[in-house]
């Protein structure tokens, strides 16, 4: 036998905004399951049986379960503070959301990417060369030749 799962507290106000959730034809489907991974997990019912019944694995029942642990105090909080219906759903949803992922830094900056579009989006005749359409290299040596330096890397296009 495993460990056992962390114990989940729902309030009845907060059982009023997820319920609804569980049901919502327009809800995207990831924000329904993890409803229903928090109302099942209220219910007493363990990881494995979540999993097998919602059809995922362990760990990301595990995952929200461990998430709305951590951000019940805050709830409790802000009901005791007076929070509205849409105010705790709003703050619901937060902890529903995913989290921010890491990933590599833009390449470009949003005006790079402007001038680059604005480029792209002007006959390449006005820039003296003898084609009808850009290619992507053309358009990389172009934008640098303006100066955006970040449109080619090591002699590659990195706008396409």
């Amino acid at each position: 036998m495993g460990k056992r799962s962390v114990s989940v507290e729902v309030t009845p106000k907060q059982r009023a905004v997820l319920e609804p959730l569980t049901r919502a034809k327009v809800a995207p489907q990831r924000l329904v399951e993890r409803c229903r991974i928090v109302l099942m997990s209220a219910e007493g019912r363990n990881n494995e049986e979540q999993a097998d019944e919602l059809g995922v694995d362990r760990q990301r029942v595990r995952r929200w379960r461990v998430r709305w642990v951590g951000a019940s105090a805050a709830l409790v909080d802000a009901e005791n503070g007076g929070a509205n219906g849409k105010d705790l759903e709003k703050l619901i949803l937060g902890v529903l959301e995913d989290n921010e992922r890491s990933g590599a830094p833009s390449k470009f900056t949003p005006e790079e990417v402007a001038s680059i579009i604005a480029l792209a989006c002007e006959p390449p005749a006005e820039s003296g060369l003898p084609v009808s359409h850009w290619t992507p290299p053309e358009l990389a040596r172009e934008a640098m030749k303006r100066g955006s330096s970040r449109a080619s890397h090591r002699g590659r296009s990195t706008v396409f």
